[in-house]
Parts: C-alpha cells; structure tokens; sequence
C-alpha cells in the first residue's frame, strides 16, 4: 500500500466561473450582431476561439499536482508527467509582466521542467508547501528569464 501525498491540489474546468465567462462571451458576440449589426461570420470566427474551453467543461477535466514522499506528479487533461524528487535542486517562481507566477523545477543537471499553470495551486500556497517540504525556492520577479 502507498503512502499518502504530502499534498494534493486539483482543479476541475467546468467551474461556475467558466460557465458564466462562457454565457457573457456568447452573449456579446450575438449582441453585436443584433444590435450593431455586426458580419455574423465574423463573430462565428471569434466564437471559434472558445471551443476549446467549451470542450475541457463538456468532459470536466481536472488539472492538478501531487506531492509525494519521493515524486512530484501533475495532471492536466490528457498530459501528465512526474519528476523524482531527487533530482529536483531548486524551484524557481517567476512573476510576468502580466503577473501570472511561472514555476520551473531546476534538476540537478540544471536542466529546468516547467510546471504547467493550469496544474498548480496559488503560488504562495505552493511556495509555502516547496519550504516546508525542505526544498530552496527562488523568486524572480519581472525577468523574461
């Protein structure tokens, strides 16, 4: 029998506040072409764009990353990977200029794997976990690397 993870975090796509942004994109878009008389064809193309996110609420995927004893696994969707926590030197936080938070895990090959977004926890809280969990984390703020 296997241990539990030290933690877990998961996040599921068909979330209210996606429902709502989807329904408001939806009624912009046929708003324009009522009340502005706007090319429908046009605002069909601009409601291409969210296929995809009508897709992850249609089959509810989940995004999520688990902290193990010796492993660090994530989830997105389909994709999925894992890294043995030994080979892990540092993690490394690095805020945008559009003040997203970027995580990469630096080996000890100074190879770096970065995390995807949708995977990941608030980055305070998974700072917090990283410390406690006995690994150095570096904040970067602004740099493009």
């Amino acid at each position: 029998m296997q241990a539990d993870p030290a933690f877990t975090f998961t996040r599921h796509n068909r979330s209210q506040r996606t429902i709502v942004i989807l329904i408001c994109i939806y009624a912009v878009l046929i708003g324009m072409v009522i009340v502005l008389n706007a090319a429908w064809w046009i605002m069909a193309l601009l409601a291409l764009t969210t296929i995809p996110a009508v897709m992850d609420v249609a089959r509810d995927t989940t995004a999520g990353i688990e902290l193990g004893q010796d492993t660090l696994k994530w989830h997105s969707g389909g994709r999925e990977g894992q890294l043995k926590l030994a080979e892990v030197k540092r993690f490394r936080f690095d805020t945008r200029w559009d003040f997203s938070v970027r995580v990469s895990a630096i080996l000890q090959s100074d190879k770096r794997v970065r995390l995807p977004d949708e995977s990941l926890p608030p980055h305070c809280e998974f700072e917090d976990v990283l410390k406690q969990a006995g690994f150095a984390v570096e904040r970067h703020h602004f740099r493009a690397f």
